[in-house]
C-alpha cells in the first residue's frame, strides 16, 4: 500500500503524542493477516513507559513497534481507522484514512486545502466532518478539544452549528462546536459504559442562522479504558461432585461480567483460585480453566473420598481479572462452594449380633430398637436404613420399620401374643440401605442379627362364646321366661381358675343372670315399643370374672330381638276441627290414625260412628284410605260446640279399638273472618259407653 504523509509535526521541541496524525491509504484488493500496513510514530517525550495501542477496527492492532497488522484477511476495513495511544505520561489519537485508486488525486487536492489537514470528505458537501474518537475518563482541563469539522462554503459570515443527544438534547451540554473554526470541544469526561456513541448533525447557516449546508452527520466513538472491575453477578456458586470422581471431573462453571468493551482486552477475563478452604487432603484439590471458567478435579480418585475427608464441603475463592490476566489488569473476586457428595460405599452393620425383647402377652407396641453403624452420609438414602423379617414371622405378628432421626430398628408387636400358645419366639434381621450399593460392595454378616423375644404370662379375661350373642324373642313374655344361657372360657388353660357372671350394662333393668351357670331371665315385661329399644333390638353387657389374683374380666354383648304383638290400640288425629255455620262444603276433616305396632298389627284401620242420638243423624264418616277417613255434615249446624264419638279399630289378631271424641266448633264467618268465640252451650254429646266397656274387656281377654 502507498503511503502518503498528510500532516506532521516538524518542530525542533519534542512534542507529545503522534509524531504523524493523518495517514491516507490505499484500499487494498486484501489487507493481508500479520502483513505490515504502516508505521506509527507514538512519542510521550519520557521513554514511553507503558504504552499500550487500541484500534477503533478489532480485526487490527498495532504491535509495540508502532507496526500496524491486520490479524486476518480483510478485503473490507471501511473508510478509516483510529488508533489510540496512551502512556503513563501521555496519550493521542491518530487517523488512517483509506480511499480507492480513482478516489487519491481529488481527495489530497480537497485535503491540502484544507484547514488544519485534518481528514478528507466522505461525501460530496462542502462540510467535511471526519469521525471523532474520545477516550473516557479523561482528566481536565475542561474543555478539550476532540476534532474539527471543516467547510469550504465562502458566504460572509457563515457560521457551525452543532445539535443532537449530547448537544441540546439530553444529556445536553457535552459538545459544542466554535461556530468560526469549527474546533469541536467536549466539556466533561466521558463513560463508555453510560454511552459508546453520539450521532450529532453539523450544518453550516448563514448570518441569519438559515441553513445553507448540511446537515450532515457526525459521528463521536467514547474510545473504552480499563475502569471497570470483573464482577460475578450469579451467586451463590455451588457446585456438587460424587466422591471417587475420576480425576479431570467438571465440578462448576464460574462466569464473571466486565462492563467494559468486550472486544478490547479490557473485557478480557482470566481466572485463578486464590485460595482453598480447607487445605486437605491436598491444597490443589481443584482447578479452573483461566479462560472457560470451567473448575475441575485435580487429585486422584482415592484421595476424593467423603469418609476421610475432615468435611466434606471445599471453599475456593475465585478471583477473574481483566486485560487477559495481566498485572495490570482489575480483579473481582466469589467464593464458590464445593459438596463432595456421598455414594453408597459403606454397607449398615449391626452393633451386635443378638439383641434381647421380653413382652407381655396380649400388649402390641414396640418391644426392642436394634442399633446399626453406616460411614455414609446420613442426610442420603446411602445411609437410612431399610429393614426386613426373612425368618421367624410366619403369623405376621411382628413388624419392624426404621426411625428417620436416629436409623435404628423399631420392632413392634403388631398381633397380640399369647403365652399358651408359644412362650418364645427367634427372629431373624437383615438391614439395607435405601440406595443400592456401588458394585464394588456387598452386604456382609454384620448386615444380619437375630432378636430373642421372651413372652411373659398375664391373667387374661374370661372369653364369650360367641360375642355377640343373638336371640329373638317376643315382647310381653312372662317375667321369670329364660332368655339365653352363656358360655365363657379361660383361656389361661395352663392355670385352672372358675368363673363367675354379672350383669354389667342392662338399660331397661328387664334382665338378671346366674352367676354361676350364666343363664339369662327376665326380671320386667319386654317391651318392643320401649326408648330403650332400636330397630327391634335390646342390647345387654355382662361380665364373666375368673377367679385370678387378681381376677381378670371379659364382656360379653347380648342382642334380643323383639317380636311384636299387638298391645297398642290406634290412636286418632286430630282431635278439635272447625266449620262455619253457613258453610257450603259440609267436608269437616280428615282424620288419621297410626299404632305403635308393627304390620300386621296396624293398618288397614277400621273407622266408626258411635251410634247419634236425636230424631236425625247429624254425620257421618267415610273411609279414605287403610290410614284415613273423612268426617262430612249432613247439614249446616248452629253455632255450638259438638263432640262425636268415633271408633277406631286396628287389624290385630285380636284387634284392638280405640274409642275418642272428635271436638267440632260451628263459628260464624263474616268477611272471610271464623268467630267461635261465645259458642253455645254443648249441644250435643255423643258417648257409646257400652261400646268402650266392650271394647277395653276384649282386650282384657285376648
Amino acid at each position: 500500500s502507498q503511503v502518503l504523509l498528510l500532516a506532521c509535526a516538524e518542530d525542533l521541541e519534542c512534542v507529545p503524542g503522534f509524531q504523524q496524525k493523518v495517514f491516507y491509504i490505499e484500499q487494498p484488493f486484501e489487507f493481508t493477516e500479520d502483513q505490515p500496513v504502516l508505521n506509527l510514530e507514538f512519542d510521550d517525550c519520557k521513554g514511553n513507559n507503558k504504552l499500550n495501542f487500541e484500534v477503533s477496527n478489532p480485526d487490527f492492532k498495532v504491535e509495540r513497534d508502532g507496526s500496524l497488522v491486520a490479524l486476518k484477511n480483510i478485503s473490507e476495513a471501511g473508510r478509516a481507522l483510529f488508533v489510540h495511544a496512551r502512556s503513563e505520561h501521555a496519550e493521542d489519537m491518530a487517523e488512517i484514512l483509506i480511499v480507492g485508486a480513482n478516489e487519491k488525486h481529488d481527495a489530497l487536492k480537497e485535503i491540502f486545502k484544507t484547514e488544519g489537514n485534518l481528514g478528507i470528505p466522505r461525501q460530496k458537501r462542502a462540510i467535511l466532518a471526519t469521525p471523532i474518537l474520545i477516550p473516557e475518563n479523561q482528566r481536565p482541563p475542561f474543555p478539550r478539544s476532540v476534532g474539527k469539522v471543516i467547510s469550504s462554503e465562502g458566504t460572509e459570515g457563515a457560521k457551525f452549528r452543532l445539535s443532537g443527544k449530547g448537544v441540546d438534547q439530553d444529556p445536553k451540554g457535552i459538545f459544542r462546536i466554535n461556530e468560526i473554526s469549527g474546533d469541536v470541544s467536549v466539556t466533561r469526561a466521558l463513560d463508555r459504559e453510560a454511552i459508546a456513541n453520539y450521532e450529532l448533525e453539523v450544518e453550516v447557516t448563514d448570518i441569519s442562522g438559515k441553513t445553507i449546508d448540511g446537515p450532515v452527520r457526525l459521528d463521536i466513538s467514547v474510545i473504552d479504558q480499563n475502569d471497570n472491575r470483573p464482577m460475578f453477578k450469579e451467586g451463590p456458586y455451588i457446585g456438587h461432585v460424587m466422591e471417587g470422581s475420576p480425576t479431570g471431573t467438571t465440578v462448576m462453571h464460574m462466569t464473571a461480567f466486565d462492563a467494559d468493551d468486550s472486544s478490547t482486552d479490557n473485557a478480557l477475563l482470566r481466572y485463578h483460585i486464590l485460595k482453598q478452604t480447607p487445605t486437605k487432603p491436598s491444597p490443589n484439590m481443584f482447578y479452573i480453566d483461566p479462560e472457560k471458567g470451567d473448575i475441575v478435579t485435580v487429585v486422584s480418585p482415592v484421595l476424593l473420598d467423603r469418609e476421610t475427608m475432615e468435611t466434606p464441603k471445599y471453599e475456593l475463592v475465585i478471583e477473574a481479572k481483566d486485560m487477559g490476566g495481566l498485572d495490570v489488569g482489575l480483579t473481582g473476586t466469589a467464593t464458590a462452594t464445593i459438596l463432595i457428595d456421598d455414594k453408597n460405599d459403606h454397607p449398615p452393620e449391626f452393633t451386635k449380633k443378638e439383641f434381647q425383647a421380653t413382652v407381655k402377652e396380649g400388649v402390641t407396641g414396640v418391644i426392642v430398637n436394634l442399633t446399626v453403624g453406616d460411614r455414609d452420609d446420613p442426610a442420603t438414602g446411602a445411609w437410612r436404613a431399610v429393614y426386613t423379617i426373612i425368618n421367624g414371622n410366619p403369623g405376621q405378628s411382628f413388624e419392624i420399620h426404621t426411625n428417620p432421626q436416629t436409623n435404628e430398628g423399631m420392632l413392634s408387636v403388631v398381633k397380640p401374643l399369647d403365652y399358651e400358645i408359644s412362650a418364645f419366639h427367634t427372629l431373624l434381621i437383615k438391614v439395607e440401605n435405601e440406595d443400592p450399593l456401588i458394585p464394588d460392595i456387598a452386604y456382609g454378616p454384620s448386615s444380619t442379627a437375630t432378636v430373642q423375644i421372651t413372652v411373659e404370662d398375664v391373667n387374661e379375661g374370661p372369653l364369650f362364646h360367641p360375642n355377640p350373642m343373638t336371640v329373638t324373642k317376643q315382647e310381653n313374655i312372662p317375667i321369670g321366661s329364660v332368655v339365653l344361657t352363656v358360655n365363657a372360657t379361660d383361656p389361661d388353660t395352663l392355670q385352672h381358675q372358675t368363673i363367675r357372671y354379672s350383669v354389667y350394662k342392662d338399660p331397661a333393668g328387664w334382665l338378671e343372670i346366674n352367676p354361676t351357670n350364666g343363664t339369662i331371665g327376665t326380671t320386667a315385661i319386654l317391651d318392643r315399643e320401649s326408648p330403650y329399644v332400636q330397630n327391634n333390638i335390646y342390647t345387654a353387657l355382662f361380665l364373666a370374672i375368673d377367679s385370678g389374683n387378681p381376677p381378670a374380666t371379659g364382656t360379653g354383648t347380648l342382642h334380643i330381638t323383639l317380636e311384636d304383638v299387638n298391645d297398642n290400640v290406634p290412636s286418632l288425629y286430630p282431635t278439635l276441627a272447625k266449620v262455619c255455620d253457613d258453610a257450603k262444603d259440609l267436608r269437616v276433616v280428615v282424620l288419621g290414625a297410626s299404632d305403635k305396632d308393627l304390620h300386621p298389627n296396624t293398618d288397614p284401620f277400621k273407622f266408626e260412628l258411635s251410634k247419634q242420638s236425636g230424631p236425625e243423624k247429624l254425620w257421618r264418616i267415610t273411609k279414605l284410605n287403610n290410614t284415613h277417613a273423612q268426617v262430612i255434615l249432613l247439614q249446616n249446624l248452629k253455632k255450638a260446640n259438638y263432640n262425636i264419638p268415633i271408633s277406631v279399630t286396628d287389624s290385630g289378631k285380636p284387634p284392638l279399638t280405640n274409642n275418642t271424641e272428635l271436638k267440632l266448633q260451628v263459628c260464624s264467618c263474616k268477611k272471610s273472618k271464623m268467630d267461635c268465640s261465645a259458642t253455645d252451650a254443648l249441644h250435643i254429646s255423643m258417648t257409646l259407653i257400652l261400646l268402650s266397656l266392650f271394647s277395653l274387656f276384649c282386650k282384657s281377654f285376648p
